[in-house]
């Protein structure tokens, strides 16, 4: 008979000043998700990108890698909330943030662009990564790119008007002197 194994011990999980932090970005996130959810879009899928504005603003003061846990909790938890988890939306959804955290990584480390830029580059990425999706595994049919230079310009507007809003709270809080 093999000999009795040893009580495991109880794992603990240390909570520092950094996951309190992401957990309440990402719990505002999820809140601004769940509200677009909710909001009527003229196309399908298209929405102002509010709660992308806060990975953002993470990125700018917290570093890429708690930018990817906002973003990743935002996708993974606001898609159970709202009804698509592993849905066709829920795929657009975490491919689009996986191409703007890619292209915000590389922006970002290059040091030449400000948060509009950031935000530009990163809805574009978002919605190019949506619309290589939807081609490839929803919407295999040609008539989809008539809808591109739509989707892409609809991305610029959310981009700009994104990356205005982070600037705006990024100086607010430098002005401040807050940094949660």
């Amino acid at each position: 008979m093999p000999a009795a194994r040893p009580p495991l011990e109880p794992l603990t999980l240390a909570v520092d000043a950094a996951d309190r932090r992401i957990a309440w970005y990402a719990a505002l996130a999820l809140a601004l998700h769940v509200l677009e959810a909710a909001l009527p879009s003229p196309l399908p899928g298209l929405k102002p990108g509010l709660a992308n504005v806060l990975v953002l603003i993470v990125l700018v003061r917290h570093g890429l890698a708690a930018a990817a846990w906002v973003a990743g909790l935002r996708v993974l938890v606001g898609s159970l909330l709202v009804g698509t988890f592993l849905s066709p939306a829920f795929l657009l959804s975490a491919g689009g943030a996986l191409a703007a955290l890619l292209v915000l990584a590389l922006a970002h480390a290059s040091r030449c662009f400000g948060p509009v830029g950031l935000s530009l580059l990163a809805a574009e990425a978002h919605m190019a990564m949506q619309f290589a999706l939807a081609r490839l595994l929803l919407v295999p049919h040609a008539a989809l790119w008539q809808l591109l230079p739509l989707l892409m310009t609809a991305a610029v507007a959310t981009g700009l008007a994104g990356g205005i809003i982070a600037r705006a709270l990024l100086r607010t809080d430098a002005a401040a002197g807050s940094r949660p």
